[in-house]
């Protein structure tokens, strides 16, 4: 009897293991035959950032003003990748961060495994240098610790010297310091919590040839420091290195990977981290518009103590990224997995895919134990332009090329103007919702083009969708309806949007929409619910959200 007992426990332990390994039915980057496709992660993880552990390897990456901020992923062989939790809980300055900041906050950050503890450092440009830290990346992290106040100040990365000496390299926006293309070198003490001397210029990118510099990460081999820093723009440029033999240069400077004759555009920012085989490898990114900045990896091997990235066929030391290519060697082979994207929301924990447009405050919505998530409408400003203002929208990144989100809502109002609905948000957005007409609800489709730059929104009425439900008494009385959105995205970010109102047949809803990205993130796809100024909240009740081709 024991034996059947031990035998049903290690079953359904591995059963457990099985489900816990998500694996998306929309972007896989392993091929199950020894080799893996690029981008590895198709979805906005900007200015990645990676470090290893052991036989671990975690991620950063940006996350700007949406929160929780600093997301964590894991991986085993650097090609399958799952959620492990976000650094940031809220976004510092809390209060500032409580509504929405597109495009502040958290900037490029670096992570680093040193003493058993993992630090991540990232440039607020309004508001100074952060660090926050943990002995468990998956686990909780400590308060964040203002490392050097200021404007201007980005893209930090520490290096732990072999002498004990602690450096902390970081680039400087033209928007708030009104000078770029500079990488500087200061020193921290030994905590790595507090700069303790001036800036010293090491590069200067103002040479005709290297513009845009940025996004620098520090590191040490045989004798040499080297600084790994992106220049020539976002969309366009290369992966410069430089090295020297004194922490303060003067540097030598190199490109080292290219475009060239690939269709990846603009190659570089990220991380050089080595398997325990002795492997060199770079993460990266690529920015690809409303898809955001996604990440590639690259194989990259050292000639004559400079890195080449990518695969360098004309022998100049300058690589090309690669689209497919043999997976690393980590010693071991592990599952196919991804970060998750579909959620039934059955948990109490919020899904490690979603993001808040701004801090989370407790009257944005809330788990349950009920099979739902709710999310209460936010109220609208007395002089309501668009949605560039509201802060609990519940979002996750474009996660392929083309994808299909469908969910299950049921909204409740009892005040006319309360809608909720479906929304693909960006510089410019389109949603597709229910908005409560009396005795009714109407089905619209709103579009905005330039929200940031206060431009109205467009109205289209779709049509009139009769009650599931009426309860309550009074003047005002709660109306429900339950409905099925679903929105479809093929290639160039073209959405098309359906609804249904018994989950089987669906009918298109309004026109075609083309994503946008918005202020340094892709375009992002979730859940919305509103309220006019001066009116009740009303709610909607989300049963599942799907993720499909």
């Amino acid at each position: 009897m024991k034996k059947i007992l031990l035998f049903a426990t290690v079953l359904c332990a591995a059963c457990w293991q099985a489900e816990a390994q998500y694996v998306s039915k929309v972007w896989v980057a392993d091929q199950k035959d020894g080799t893996y496709i690029n981008p590895v992660l198709h979805a906005d993880y900007s200015d990645p950032d990676v470090c290893a552990a052991g036989e671990d390897f975690y991620m950063t990456a940006s996350s700007f003003g949406c929160a929780p901020g600093l997301p964590i992923l894991h991986s085993k062989d650097l090609v399958n990748w799952k959620y492990a939790g976000y650094a940031l809980k809220e976004i510092e300055p809390v209060s500032f961060f409580n509504s929405p900041q597109h495009g502040k906050g958290v900037w490029a950050p670096s992570i680093r495994h040193h003493n058993g503890e993992f630090y991540i450092y990232w440039g607020d440009p309004d508001h100074g240098i952060f660090m926050v830290k943990t002995k468990d990346p998956a686990g909780e992290w400590e308060k964040p610790v203002l490392v050097k106040a200021g404007r201007g100040m980005i893209d930090p990365a520490p290096l732990w010297d072999e002498d004990g000496k602690v450096y902390l390299v970081h680039a400087w926006a033209g928007s708030r310091a009104a000078l770029n293309s500079v990488v500087t070198i200061c020193e921290m003490n030994t905590e790595g919590t507090r700069v303790i001397s001036e800036p010293i210029l090491v590069f200067d990118g103002n040479d005709g040839m290297n513009h845009t510099v940025e996004g620098p990460k520090l590191y040490k081999r045989n004798g040499y420091y080297y600084i790994f820093a992106p220049a020539g723009g976002v969309a366009t440029g290369w992966q410069l290195v430089l090295r020297s033999r004194n922490v303060y240069g003067p540097y030598e400077k190199k490109i080292v990977m290219a475009q060239g004759n690939t269709d990846i555009n603009g190659p570089h920012q990220g991380a050089w981290v080595d398997t325990p085989t002795g492997e060199s490898w770079f993460v990266h990114f690529q920015d690809k518009a409303m898809y955001g900045r996604v990440v590639h990896l690259n194989p990259m091997k050292w000639v004559n103590d400079w890195p080449v990235i990518g695969e360098d066929k004309d022998g100049d030391g300058c690589g090309e990224p690669v689209t497919r290519y043999k997976k690393p060697n980590v010693g071991k082979s592990y599952p196919v997995e991804t970060p998750v994207e579909s959620d039934e929301f059955n948990t109490r924990q919020l899904g490690m895919q979603w993001e808040w447009h701004a801090n989370y405050q407790d009257t944005f919505g809330f788990t349950s134990d009920l099979g739902f998530i709710r999310i209460y409408g936010h109220i609208l400003s007395k002089d309501f332009v668009n949605f560039w203002e509201v802060p609990n929208l519940l979002l996750q990144k474009f996660m392929a090329e083309e994808f299909t989100a469908t969910t299950k809502l049921k909204v409740s109002a009892k005040m006319d103007g309360q809608q909720s609905g479906l929304i693909v948000m960006g510089w410019d957005y389109c949603y597709i919702g229910v908005e409560k007409e009396g005795e009714k609800f109407i089905l619209k489709q709103v579009t905005c083009t330039d929200a940031e730059q206060g431009t109205p929104e467009t109205v289209t009425q779709l049509a009139n969708i009769p009650i599931s439900k009426q309860f309550g008494a009074g003047l005002y009385p709660n109306y429900e309806r339950e409905i099925y959105l679903q929105v479809k995205v093929s290639k160039g970010g073209i959405c098309h949007f359906y609804y249904s109102l018994d989950g089987k047949k669906y009918k298109t809803a309004g026109t075609s929409f083309t994503a946008r990205q918005g202020k340094w993130i892709g375009a992002k796809v979730g859940l919305f619910s509103t309220a006019p100024y001066g009116k009740e909240r009303g709610w909607v009740d989300a049963d599942w959200f799907h993720v499909d081709k």
